[in-house]
């Protein structure tokens, strides 16, 4: 860049151009026009400031051949200011230029080859698990390998914060308002403090969309996640989220912040956001509770009269009348106490024998549903075999197609058959896949269970929090008479070990007895 600069000085000085101003955008890709002093260039400009426009050569004004015909023929010529590029001998003074055109292709041309490589070197990068982008907060690039990142101590305590809080029942705006009060300083401010920086206006501004950013970041975990988003084009700079599909992970790279289990609850979580009523209360289990005819939420119901004992969750479907479910009524207060109950019935059983409790668990785990999942591995294993066996016919009949074995229109017909048979046979694999990985992990979740329950041993009462740890769903059964008496079935289905009978635990409890 100084070099640039003395080469500009020097034609300036020698050409009898007084009073020089210096435009420079250092480290800013020239494809872009969207660049501040080019921006500043412009608005003198247009003010009518600046009467010669020179560069060194034409690719320092930018690199995208059109707009850079577009101002050298036209924004430049209608406000008279005279446009020179010192080595490509372009000077609008003397004429027009017929070979300038070309060069603003060649360097367009240049500008689109090294991206394709740059993108190449980093597609590669990212494939073999490094890390495409600079440390999220929480984590800084290691002083001895510049390729490891580890963990900011200082700042990962607020991510962990973060994580708790929204585990805790709170959303982001509520998160980011807490962190505010407390004075915590934001990412922006945290790294200028590090770096010895003045402080930004407002160090503990937190947004929400920071908050959401930080939660939804599976890197937190120790996991390199890359391919993330990706441009249309080198001359864009928006960015297009991918699918899951599209992206490269990498477990187990660096120091986790966050455990998988904590992240993956705060995901379920996020998805079932609770939005404040208008008494400006939340539901305890809003989000969590299902109705166990048609599988639709209960939604929380509540008014500024009502006085808390009134709070009830009903079958969305019976609120809105898009369906014939019944309600499904039930006060809050009421799945309080169940709740509470069952919670305290599991650390109780835990606590009298883990080792019985853990046999427990795995014998209430079905025979049936033993052999569900034998039966899709089965499946999958079909479904994988047929897939295959798909390919192999249809490069038959394409080589029968090209051979004039079969027609064109027959070849078409086949295909297209072929094809959307195989597509649902992959999506059927997917989702068979899924049910038997998910019933696998489970059998190593009673470490993960037995930790929360060791968490809150002898809680007094239900905080958000607590739900949101141990309670993965609720099921509402509608009420029926039993003896003249109202009873109401309710099960509740645990994170990581899913239902627990009850009743046969307390029986086998009794027979060992």
């Amino acid at each position: 860049m100084s070099s640039q600069k003395a080469v500009l000085s020097k034609y300036a000085a020698d050409n009898g151009f007084s009073n020089p101003v210096f435009f420079i955008d250092d480290g800013v890709s020239g494809v872009t026009f969207d660049r501040p002093n080019f921006n500043r260039m412009i608005a003198e400009i247009e003010a009518g400031n600046v009467a010669t426009v020179i560069v060194k050569d034409m690719s320092r004004l930018g690199r995208d051949y059109l707009k850079v015909g577009y101002y050298t023929e036209i924004f430049f010529v209608e406000r008279d200011v005279r446009y020179i590029a010192i080595n490509d001998g372009v000077d609008s003074a003397k004429g027009d230029n017929d070979f300038t055109p070309f060069r603003n292709l060649f360097n367009d041309f240049y500008a689109k080859d090294t991206s394709k490589k740059v993108r190449a070197i980093k597609r590669a990068q990212g494939q073999a698990g490094e890390h495409l982008t600079k440390p999220p907060y929480g984590y800084i690039v290691s002083p001895t390998d510049k390729k490891q990142w580890i963990v900011d101590e200082e700042a990962a305590a607020v991510v962990k914060q973060i994580f708790d809080l929204c585990i805790g029942g709170k959303g982001p705006m509520q998160i980011a308002k807490i962190l505010k009060e407390d004075k915590v300083l934001t990412a922006k401010a945290h790294y200028a403090k590090k770096k010895g920086n003045p402080f930004p206006e407002n160090p503990y501004d937190w947004r929400d969309s920071t908050i959401v950013g930080i939660l939804e970041r599976m890197d937190y975990c120790g996991h390199t996640v890359n391919f993330k988003s990706y441009s249309k084009s080198h001359k864009l700079k928006k960015r297009i989220p991918t699918t899951k599909e599209q992206q490269a992970i990498f477990y187990n790279t660096h120091e986790a912040i966050v455990e998988d289990a904590v992240f993956e609850r705060v995901q379920e979580l996020r998805a079932n956001k609770r939005r404040p009523t208008k008494a400006d209360r939340q539901g305890l289990f809003s989000g969590l509770v299902y109705c166990a005819d048609c599988g639709s939420k209960l939604h929380f119901a509540t008014c500024k009269s009502f006085n808390g004992s009134q709070d009830h969750y009903r079958c969305a479907k019976y609120k809105s009348n898009t369906g014939n479910c019944t309600a499904h009524f039930i006060r809050e207060e009421v799945l309080k106490q169940i709740v509470w109950s069952r919670i305290f019935d599991v650390t109780a059983l835990f606590f009298d024998d883990i080792i019985a409790f853990k046999e427990m668990m795995y014998a209430q785990r079905s025979a049936e549903t033993e052999k569900e999942m034998k039966r899709r591995k089965r499946e999958v294993g079909q479904a994988q075999k047929r897939i295959a066996e798909l390919d192999r016919i249809f490069k038959r009949i394409y080589e029968d197609d090209i051979s004039g074995a079969i027609s064109h229109d027959r070849f078409l017909k086949l295909s297209a058959e072929y094809e959307i048979e195989q597509r649902e046979l992959e999506e059927k694999v997917r989702a068979d896949k899924q049910e038997v990985d998910t019933y696998e992990q489970s059998k190593s979740d009673f470490d993960s269970f037995s930790a929360i329950i060791r968490k809150y041993v002898g809680i007094k009462e239900l905080t958000p929090a607590i739900v949101n740890e141990f309670i993965k769903k609720i099921i509402v059964h509608a009420p029926e008479k039993v003896d003249g008496k109202r009873v109401q079935k309710v099960d509740i289905v645990f994170n990581f070990v899913g239902e627990i009978n009850f009743l046969s635990a307390m029986q086998s409890k009794r027979q060992g007895a």
